[in-house]
């Protein structure tokens, strides 16, 4: 499992600064304790502060409190209808356009959150969905903050509602093409000795027991495994341990020795999926089917196959 820790030779103690440089020395894609970053966003030196985004949909929350130096990104931004088929990606160049808005910048460690509380509540699906964004398009130095505003509150640090803008930022030159996966790689994926292919979709989609989609069920091949299950009951923003998880995923089959695919229905719940066990687990072959179940449905004037029925993975049944 990724992530920040301190050393007996650069202790807290040392002060503020001195763990800024630190933690900054990291350059990674990962999960940040809200203490560490907000060590990092009151570094003296602001060209050394990290750019912090928040990714919630509603622009009220942000209204009433965010993390300070936060700039709102709200996530739904990043999408649009294409081709009939709403919320897909857009394209590159609005992206770039909305980015360099943010702030976002190569030089600068990002920091991404959002809302973190019990089930149903989805709002760190918004902040793995904007961190896929920023690694296909080459960052390299991106954290979410782990338990997001809830947990930053609980460990007592205030909130502000000031607004902030960052100066325009600075791409990276080269993006990342190995983060996302098409639908004939899919196809050319599903079947392959040493390949998983994961539905993060909750189970009644899978199923085809809802009423949500064009189309009943999930992708034949497919296994389901709730997105919910990596993430702690009592807020949905905290990522569990990769230890208190390990033994559900080798049981489900998700083990890092395998070629993986995550998808969903838009492509939040797989964005969580991917990230969790790339950057917190440390899996070293995971990509998102971006198009998702939403343009499954609807490609070929809707003729590919759909499966129905099936259990959770790893799970025995009740």
């Amino acid at each position: 499992m990724k992530t920040l820790v301190r050393t007996a030779a650069r202790p807290l103690v040392l002060g503020t600064i001195l763990l800024g440089a630190s933690l900054q020395s990291q350059a990674d894609i990962g999960i940040i304790s809200p203490r560490e970053a907000k060590a990092l966003i009151e570094n003296p030196d602001p060209k050394a502060r990290p750019i912090v985004l928040d990714t919630r949909g509603g622009y009220k929350d942000y209204f009433r409190g965010h993390l300070p130096t936060a700039h709102h990104l709200e996530f739904d931004t990043l999408r649009g209808t294409d081709k009939a088929v709403p919320v897909q990606y857009l394209p590159n160049d609005l992206t770039t356009a909305l980015l360099q808005r943010a702030g976002v910048d190569k030089d600068r460690l990002i920091l991404v959150y959002a809302t973190g509380a019990e089930l149903p509540n989805d709002e760190i699906l918004s902040s793995t969905m904007v961190v896929h964004v920023l690694e296909k398009f080459g960052f390299k130095d991106v954290k979410i903050v782990d338990g997001g505003l809830p947990e930053w509150k609980k460990q007592g640090f205030a909130a502000t509602q000031d607004y902030f803008q960052n100066p325009p930022g600075h791409l990276p030159k080269k993006g990342d093409t190995s983060t996302a996966a098409t639908l004939a790689d899919v196809q050319n994926h599903v079947g392959r000795p040493g390949n998983v292919l994961i539905d993060a979709r909750p189970i009644n989609e899978f199923r085809g027991e809802d009423e949500i989609w064009l189309r009943k069920g999930h992708i034949p091949g497919a296994i389901s495994f709730h997105w919910a299950r990596l993430m702690e009951k009592e807020n949905t923003h905290k990522f569990k341990p990769v230890a208190q998880v390990k033994a559900e995923l080798e049981a489900a089959g998700i083990t890092p020795d395998k070629n993986i695919i995550a998808y969903c229905g838009t492509s939040r719940e797989g964005s969580l999926l991917r990230f969790y066990l790339k950057h917190v687990a440390g899996y070293p072959h995971v990509r998102l089917y971006e198009g998702a179940w939403k343009e499954y449905v609807w490609l070929n004037n809707k003729s590919l196959p759909a499966a129905t029925g099936g259990e959770p993975a790893g799970l025995k049944a009740p």
